[in-house]
């Protein structure tokens, strides 16, 4: 598979949310839709100027749940990825907006770590490629230091070997190297949206559902024909996988690593201009067929939710 589709985690404060992605990480909002298994909570979408696969960070608003930091089988870090040449530029900006960060070197590449509003750990990594990326000529960033989608995400788990195995031997992912107590893979061409690392903590707490962690990462598939092979690929290697999935925007497949976390599989096709042209994405609220006829009851049962036009709306914690 090529690489990140999306990731999708569970903020507490919908309005928050948008205020820290695009006020402060310069992400454009692409789309207002609700959950599809539960119609009445929001699900907020950002990304590049269309929400090309590979750029779509995703969140669930579910201010119902306890906030509790992520643990082991979850995803624990997600990794955006910017131009080397834009590590100075970020840290002097999120320094100006209250958000805490601390850099480091990693895998001889600079990294900036710190935390979103709801506490989700996150880094900017200086290593990107412009090939798939559309910039969004609105953001409050310029465009030669915008985020272009996903560098990678971290695994959380206490055994190494069965993930490991797993990655390599069902999912064709190939190890690249090892720091620091982590170990790094990669997919397809492999570079920025294709890298996964698995972070091992033999004594770490199991992870919740909870405000604050990541629900699921998605992987690529180029078509339904793809889809429709890993499926078979997974269902022989013994996973639980669900069926295809309609999720209008792609199609998708759910299932489980040996560690625990929830991997998907989602299609790169419709993508978000299915139901809105790109000038208007993120616009109105969506909706899948199935709730046209609950309109007007989930717009009143909604908090609104003002996109910000000024950089720093809502930043810190």
């Amino acid at each position: 598979m090529p690489g990140i589709h999306h990731v999708t985690a569970i903020t507490g404060d919908v309005q928050r949310c948008v205020d820290f992605y695009v006020g402060v990480l310069g992400l454009r909002f692409i789309k207002k839709t609700v959950n599809f298994d539960v119609p009445d909570t929001y699900h907020i979408y950002f990304g590049d100027y269309l929400g090309t696969p590979g750029t779509a960070m995703t969140f669930f608003g579910w201010p119902h749940l306890p906030a509790r930091r992520a643990g082991s089988g979850q995803v624990t870090v997600v990794a955006f990825a910017v131009p080397e040449r834009s590590l100075d530029f970020w840290s002097g900006r999120l320094r100006e907006l209250g958000v805490g960060a601390d850099r480091k070197d990693r895998f001889a590449t600079g990294v900036i770590a710190f935390e979103d509003p709801d506490g989700i750990q996150l880094e900017l990594v200086g290593q990107s490629s412009d090939e798939r990326w559309v910039a969004w000529p609105a953001s409050s960033v310029d465009p030669d230091h915008q985020v272009r989608g996903f560098h990678s995400v971290g695994l959380g788990v206490r055994e190494e070997e069965p993930c490991t195995r797993f990655l390599t031997e069902t999912m064709a992912f190939r190890e690249t190297g090892r720091e620091g107590g982590r170990i790094r893979f990669e997919t397809g061409a492999g570079g920025p949206h294709a890298v996964l690392e698995v972070l091992v903590e033999p004594g770490a707490q199991v992870g919740e559902e909870a405000v604050g962690t990541v629900h699921h990462v998605a992987w690529r598939a180029t078509d339904d024909a793809h889809e429709v092979a890993w499926r078979e690929v997974l269902l022989s290697a013994g996973r639980q996988v669900t069926p295809v999935i309609e999720r209008k925007y792609f199609r998708s497949i759910y299932f489980r690593e040996p560690g625990g976390v929830l991997f998907e599989v989602a299609t790169d096709q419709p993508g978000f201009t299915v139901d809105e042209a790109p000038e208007a994405l993120g616009s109105a609220l969506q909706l899948p067929p199935q709730y046209e006829g609950q309109r007007e009851d989930l717009k009143f049962n909604l908090p609104p939710i003002v996109v910000p036009t000024v950089a720093g709306s809502g930043a810190g914690r």
